[in-house]
């Protein structure tokens, strides 16, 4: 039986995506169709490095990618703020997207790409790549078994030191800068996947001089009545590690935990262990493979990372900002 070659484009032409295009080289039946710039001779510079050669076609224009016949789906890697108006073009366009986290500025954009994508009956995913790393999902099922016992509590932390200027995207509130939406999505998105829903949320920032968080600190209180504790920095390398811990011990996704390959499980009763858990290449060709998968099958959310809880997690890192004073233009 033969499998249907997913034809991938890619929207964007920044370090994530040269990222995500060396990850399709890693996915089996997939193929790197299209790339997309703003000018054609920066696409063309892309598909010649990154692409599979005379395959991949190069678009000078957004547009131009989202209305391109031989394109199944459409990755997005522009700046947070520009994910609203460019999944709606590929949506509009016939496309299913893969959308690079976070999936928008606020919650409200977010419902604007949901809405079209169920009204058109396409495929839509926020790129949360890290529930899809093989150390993650061996975590989940360690903590779904009952070995660590009932779980209370989980807490992680992601962080690392840039002196970037005020106009780089990470300080830029133009842009969505900020550690929030950068880093705090992976924390936040993790304690969610092995803790459930967020029912309420306490953070405290630290904002800089361009009105970004440059780190923030937030407690959540999920529905079943477990704590979570998370942390992003862009002022301090932090460990970067994130743990679940039960009535019966606790399971560690060592640093960096979004794309680690290793975790540690140790119990009360004393013992200890260690897997190690490789990914394929860099990590991306795991969500890669899940879109692929669910495209063959006809579904048009993945099971793993559903679109309600994007629109839930947006909801939550909403009110995160408003606590801590972060206001995007998007928001006013």
């Amino acid at each position: 039986m033969t499998v249907r070659t997913i034809r991938w484009g890619i929207l964007g032409t920044g370090r994530i995506a040269k990222d995500f295009a060396a990850a399709l080289k890693d996915t089996p039946d997939a193929v790197l169709a299209a790339v997309a710039s703003r000018s054609v001779d920066s696409a063309t510079s892309f598909a010649t490095e990154h692409g599979s050669h005379e395959l991949t076609k190069s678009h000078g224009s957004y547009q131009a990618l989202a209305d391109d016949p031989d394109v199944d789906a459409i990755y997005v890697a522009t700046p947070h703020p520009m994910h609203r108006e460019n999944a709606l073009m590929c949506l509009n366009g016939g496309k299913h997207v893969l959308v690079e986290k976070a999936f928008t500025v606020n919650r409200r954009e977010a419902e604007d790409i949901v809405a079209l994508a169920r009204e058109k009956k396409l495929f839509a995913m926020e790129a949360m790549w890290t529930r899809f790393q093989p150390a993650v999902l061996e975590a989940k099922r360690i903590v779904d078994s009952g070995e660590i016992g009932t779980v209370a509590t989980a807490q992680g932390d992601l962080g690392f030191y840039s002196d970037a200027g005020p106009e780089h995207r990470l300080f830029n509130r133009a842009l969505g800068g900020g550690s929030l939406l950068d880093l705090g999505i992976y924390p936040l998105s993790i304690a969610a996947y092995f803790l459930g829903p967020v029912k309420a949320v306490q953070a405290v920032g630290q904002v800089g001089p361009t009105g970004v968080d440059l780190q923030c600190t937030f407690a959540l209180q999920h529905e079943n009545g477990c704590l979570a504790a998370g942390t992003a920095s862009l002022a301090a390398r932090t460990p970067a590690e994130f743990t679940v811990c039960g009535s019966q011990g606790f399971v560690r996704l060592h640093g960096r935990f979004h794309n680690t390959e290793e975790l540690t499980v140790e119990l009360h009763d004393g013992s200890r262990r260690t897997q190690c858990l490789p990914r394929i290449g860099n990590g991306y060709a795991h969500e890669i493979i899940e879109v692929n998968r669910c495209l063959r099958a006809g579904l048009t959310e993945s099971p793993v990372m559903p679109l309600d809880e994007t629109l839930a997690l947006m909801g939550v890192l909403d009110e995160m900002r408003r606590q801590i004073g972060v206001v995007y233009d998007a928001d006013r």
